[in-house]
């Protein structure tokens, strides 16, 4: 376990929830999110070229998550975050990473590429002011593949987004 890159990624991810928490208090402070998205990016390119993905088993199974929440919200890079999602695959079948992990990053490269998600993970809100999923590739299977990475059902997924944001 490295100690040292744990308390790293935990001062980013730190700052990163702290920084979103005020925002939504006070929309006017996007471009502090920006910046703190911005050092975290330049700061997790660094950790992944150097140690490559933090596995569980090099930073534990919190710390992991938070890597992937830092990378998870670099939507500035989307080659970068498709890198992470490169990496953070072939550790899947050794359980070094979170499965569900995978879904959401996944999702959220599709979706900014232009493409139909998998897993159901991304929502917006419509002109309506309605938070809707992004458009949902092969909706009629989506409960199996949410299964097999480790979410529960879509129906159950999207009423806690809606009742989040309510």
């Amino acid at each position: 376990m490295n100690e040292e890159l744990s308390r790293k990624i935990k001062i980013m991810a730190t700052e990163d929830q702290k920084v979103r928490h005020a925002f939504l208090k006070d929309g006017k402070l996007i471009k502090k999110v920006k910046s703190v998205d911005k050092r975290n990016l330049l700061l997790m390119k660094e950790i992944i070229n150097v140690y490559g993905w933090p596995t569980i088993s090099l930073v534990g199974e919190r710390v992991s998550n938070l890597a992937w929440l830092l990378v998870q919200h670099a939507d500035s890079d989307i080659s970068f975050q498709k890198k992470c999602l490169s990496l953070m695959k072939r550790y899947l079948k050794k359980n070094e990473v979170i499965k569900s992990n995978v879904a959401y990053l996944t999702d959220r490269v599709r979706v900014s590429e232009g493409r139909k998600q998998i897993y159901g993970t991304q929502f917006y809100t419509n002109p309506n002011n309605n938070l809707q999923p992004r458009p949902i590739w092969d909706i009629k299977s989506i409960n199996k593949r949410r299964s097999r990475i480790g979410l529960e059902p879509f129906s159950i997924y999207k009423r806690s987004v809606k009742k989040m944001y309510n």
